[in-house]
């Protein structure tokens, strides 16, 4: 290992820490920091690639040119391999992938199922492909199209998510696929406790959106940070007000209200929203539409649901990037209830290992080995 803490040198990093996705995607601990959209840029990416994990750089709400500049910076701060996450519905998507192909973008994240074509266009250029999923049928058809990893995210999670928890979903994930797959484990996930149950489901590694929004060196406005920090267990809601499909997303009065209007009340500030959203990330009217006739066959939604859909983006950004919870929406995992500060990347990804260590330690018989050095 060779983040900033020395654990390198630490002889109590509990061996069962070194999975196959650490070979994998070059790092040095099974963690990985989730391309949450607006959130995960080049300083959050690049401290968690320090830290010895996957960081995962978001580009959906990019333009082609922001990810060029984007993936520039992340190499200006770090060597360490890091991931880009892509949605395959923008028309460049072939023109992102060169791109990382040329500057050595090491994992290539869906957070939708890439085509076959894709995978393969990746693959043969040496990209870890590693798309997100919420059902076991979902892993079977993208392993069957030769990815190399999926992250198999519960219901727990922050964002779109299905309605299966973690619990469930990963063994069964893992029983589906895990001989030819490295499953990874999200939702739910915030210390080292939780990586040692995911690796007892038969998960390589574990996945965290909502705890690394949750950093130093996370993006996020600091009152905002501070909203988040103040929300219970039971402060979550999963909605289908914003955008058509199941988010999880912090309780607001915002949301109720979205949750008690109907949908011909939503639509003006849907269209306005997605406006915006082509103003923002230079998306084209026929790469929006053809992203809705894709939504409307795999999630099975209306037309009005799909416009609906445009609000998620811009909503987002209000609250994340300029500040206004009252004007957007705070996605977040259910684990937000139990974290209750906000440490460095370096500083939690230490403090994870050192639990999952010595609980490995313990339930093994070999306790007693004293713990990497913690916050």
């Amino acid at each position: 290992m060779t983040g900033s803490d020395g654990l390198s040198r630490a002889s109590d990093v509990h061996p069962a820490l070194r999975t196959p996705f650490c070979e994998l995607a070059g790092v040095d601990v099974p963690i990985v920091q989730t391309g949450m959209g607006w959130v995960a840029g080049p300083r959050l990416v690049a401290a968690t690639a320090e830290a010895g994990a996957l960081g995962i750089l978001a580009s959906a709400t990019m333009t082609f040119d922001q990810l060029e500049r984007a993936i520039d910076e992340v190499r200006t701060r770090t060597e360490r391999p890091f991931g880009v996450n892509l949605r395959t519905d923008v028309d460049d998507v072939g023109r992102r992938v060169d791109l990382m192909i040329d500057h050595g973008v090491r994992v290539a994240s869906f957070a939708q199922a890439p085509n076959p074509a894709l995978v393969s266009r990746c693959k043969e250029a040496g990209l870890v492909v590693m798309p997100t999923v919420g059902a076991r049928r979902h892993a079977e058809k993208v392993a069957g199209w030769g990815v190399d990893a999926v992250i198999a995210q519960g219901a727990e999670g922050g964002g779109h998510t299905g309605a299966v928890p973690t619990t469930l979903l990963a063994p069964s994930v893992v029983d589906a696929v895990g001989d030819r797959v490295a499953v990874v484990a999200a939702g739910g996930f915030f210390d080292g406790r939780g990586l040692v149950a995911a690796l007892a489901y038969g998960s390589v590694g574990i996945a965290m959106g909502t705890r690394f929004l949750l950093t130093k060196e996370s993006r996020v406005p600091d009152a905002v940070k501070e909203r988040y920090l103040a929300t219970p267990v039971t402060g979550t809601v999963v909605s289908t007000a914003i955008d058509g499909a199941p988010q999880r997303v912090i309780r607001t009065d915002l949301v109720d209200r979205l949750e008690r209007a109907p949908w011909v009340g939503r639509l003006p500030r849907a269209l306005a929203n997605a406006h915006a959203f082509r103003r923002e990330t230079g998306a084209t009217l026929p790469a929006l539409l053809a992203e809705g006739r894709a939504m409307r066959r795999s999630a099975d939604l209306s037309w009005p649901q799909v416009i609906m859909a445009a609000n998620a983006p811009m909503m987002t950004k209000a609250a994340l990037v300029d500040g206004r919870a009252d004007a957007g929406v705070l996605p977040t995992g259910q684990v937000v209830g139990s974290i209750d500060e906000l440490p460095t990347v370096a500083e939690l990804i230490a403090r994870i290992v050192s639990e999952a260590s010595a609980v490995l330690w313990r339930l093994t018989g070999t306790g007693g080995r004293g713990s990497v050095g913690t916050t």
